[in-house]
This record gives C-alpha cells, sequence and structure tokens, in this order.
C-alpha cells in the first residue's frame, strides 16, 4: 500500500509543471510582446483541466473508503 501511495505521490509532483494551449491560442499569445499572457492562459487551461480530475479522484476515495470500511466490520 505504501508503494501505490508513493508512486501516486510522485506522479503529482511531476504532472504540475505541465502546462498545454491549443494550437490557435498558442499562434495569437506567441505573436504577442509579453509573455505574460501566455503564462496566465497556460496557468487557467492547467487550473480547469485540474479540477474535475481532483473532484472525480476525491469521490473515488470516498467509495473506496466507504466500501472497505464495511467490509472489515462485517
Amino acid at each position: 500500500m505504501k508503494s501505490k501511495w508513493t508512486i501516486f505521490c510522485i506522479g503529482l509532483l511531476l504532472s504540475l509543471d505541465s502546462f498545454a494551449q491549443c494550437a490557435m491560442c498558442r499562434a495569437v499569445l506567441e505573436s504577442e510582446e509579453g509573455l505574460s499572457a501566455a503564462e496566465g492562459v497556460n496557468n487557467g487551461i492547467v487550473y480547469l483541466m485540474a479540477i474535475p480530475y481532483i473532484l472525480i479522484g476525491g469521490l473515488g476515495f470516498i467509495i473506496y473508503y466507504k466500501f472497505f470500511r464495511t467490509q472489515k466490520s462485517k
């Protein structure tokens, strides 16, 4: 169980530095002089992408916890 938790934490930490843009957003933002707008768009994309995964992961954890807690009490 400890190795699964360690692998999960390492995977989470490695994914924090990933940024993405669609091709059109990238083309528009690279034509600007300042890169602050591009950085803001990248951060917004990562934020919007991460929230559903956090919610589904939390829901999965709650279901997993409740299922195995009832198994131990029987």
